[in-house]
């Protein structure tokens, strides 16, 4: 639950505490609250726990389309095309002609490398109207 929280927000709440608070009252409230977080813990595992019980294996039916949906968004756009388009193969194998063909990956043969595009006139030597791109506006 709080995991994400590392040590210097830990210190500055302890030290916002202390302002706030004040040395007297500050253990108390550090008390409280660390006892508060075991008691909501243990409610959580609780209800989880009856929830089991009540549902038995129909909770097998529910977590298992939840656990794919976790699955899924966990893929990102180059795995999944990988998986579902290209049979696992990694979409940068098929564009490197250098990389060696290794088990799984196809034969097909790989598109030449592309030639250099020749440096563009200087401006003066160019004869007629600038040139302009419609895709790239």
């Amino acid at each position: 639950m709080f995991g994400s929280i590392g040590w210097g927000e830990i210190f500055i709440l302890l030290i916002a505490g202390l302002v706030i608070l004040g040395p007297e009252r500050l253990p108390g409230a550090i008390g409280w609250a660390t006892k508060s977080l075991r008691q909501v813990r243990s409610f959580a595992q609780d209800a989880s726990g009856q929830l089991r019980e009540q549902l038995g294996p129909e909770l097998s039916e529910l977590q298992e389309p939840m656990q794919q949906l976790s699955q899924l968004r966990r893929t990102t756009p180059s795995a999944f095309i990988s998986k579902h388009l290209l049979d696992g193969e990694s979409p940068d194998s098929l564009f490197n002609p250098l990389a060696p063909n290794q088990p799984g990956q196809s034969t097909a043969p790989k598109p030449a490398a592309p030639q250099p595009a020749p440096s563009p006139a200087r401006h003066e030597e160019r004869s007629g109207p600038p040139v302009f791109d419609t895709d790239a506006t």
